[in-house]
């Protein structure tokens, strides 16, 4: 049911079809349909929250947030070889929450 993921030794991927299929597998009365907008909706809400620069916290999961990641002072075109001057830019960290946290700390042992 799961896949393979390339990076890490022995971790699996569970993709949104999968988790689509478990949701609707444990709810009655639902269909497939229904569960792929919800949750289509939900992620797009974290992204337009993300986009407007807001902290999104899902109790119990984690919380996503922008970090400004201060650029380096030269960069090098790989291409052309130029040397340029670098740009500051934002990036997505996600902090756990603590239900995650304690699932997760078990499986590293």
């Amino acid at each position: 049911m799961y896949e393979k993921k390339g990076g890490a030794v022995g971790q699996l991927k569970l993709s949104k079809a999968e988790i689509i299929e478990n949701i609707y597998n444990k709810v009655e009365d639902v269909s497939k349909k229904k569960i792929h907008t919800i949750i289509d909706m939900i992620f797009n809400e974290v992204k337009k929250g993300i986009a407007e620069d807001k902290i999104i916290e899902l109790r119990g999961f984690g919380t996503f947030e922008i970090k400004l990641r201060r650029a380096r002072v030269k960069v090098r075109n790989p291409k052309t070889g130029d040397i340029l001057p670098g740009k500051n830019h934002g990036v997505i960290i996600f902090r756990p929450g603590q239900d995650l946290k304690k699932i997760v700390w078990p499986m590293r042992e």
